[in-house]
């Protein structure tokens, strides 16, 4: 049912493709099982222009090195105790992101629920980027892999016509650029994160 969309799919520029990211299916053919979840919100990182990206200013390090490699390559980073993961942007050389920042659970919920912990409410498991990474078993093994290829992927699905923009979340420190409305979310779902400042 679920087939990886084509590399040409991430040939288009970062901030349309964060709108166009929502609606569609992350997969991972985990080995415990299938994950599924529907993408609800996205955050662009405009690379060397945008002071709250990794590689404002082309900064090239071990960490965002994977960010240059090309559009729909995985871009996974550490945050605290979180793994995040993206969606790399632009053509070769011009580090954009796409940050996955809250999806909707559609299958093996069972093992999300384990993987988020048996007491959480089913709105708090993949409502955050470092939530949702928990929730359907993604590593920072997936480094550099590619959103085309299994076994973790992005599959079709329905675009989302009802959305909202706004201000990044967790970005205080960057200037202007905590202003950008470069955040986008499904209208009303209630898996989108809750938005701090």
């Amino acid at each position: 049912m679920y087939k990886p969309v084509g590399k040409d799919f991430f040939e288009t520029p970062g901030l349309q493709l964060a709108k166009k990211l929502l609606g569609q299916y992350i997969v991972h053919e985990h080995p415990d099982g299938r994950l599924v979840a529907r993408i609800v919100e996205t955050e662009a990182y405009q690379g060397p222009e945008d002071r709250a990206a990794h590689s404002f200013g082309n900064r090239r390090t071990k960490r965002t090195e994977i960010m240059f490699g090309g559009a729909g390559l995985v871009y996974t980073y550490q945050m605290h105790t979180h793994t995040l993961v993206n969606v790399v942007a632009g053509s070769v050389g011009v580090p954009h992101a796409i940050l996955i920042r809250a999806v909707e659970p559609v299958e093996g919920l069972e093992l999300m629920k384990a993987n988020r912990g048996e007491n959480l409410k089913k709105v708090d498991w993949t409502n955050g980027p470092g939530k949702l990474t928990k929730a359907l078993g993604i590593t920072m093994d997936y480094y550099g892999h590619h959103w085309a290829h299994e076994p973790l992927f992005i599959a079709k699905g329905e675009p989302v016509d009802r959305f909202e923009t706004g201000p990044r979340v967790g970005i205080k420190n960057s200037g202007e650029a905590v202003h950008y409305p470069w955040r986008f979310y499904e209208k009303d779902n209630p898996f989108v994160s809750k938005y701090r400042a």
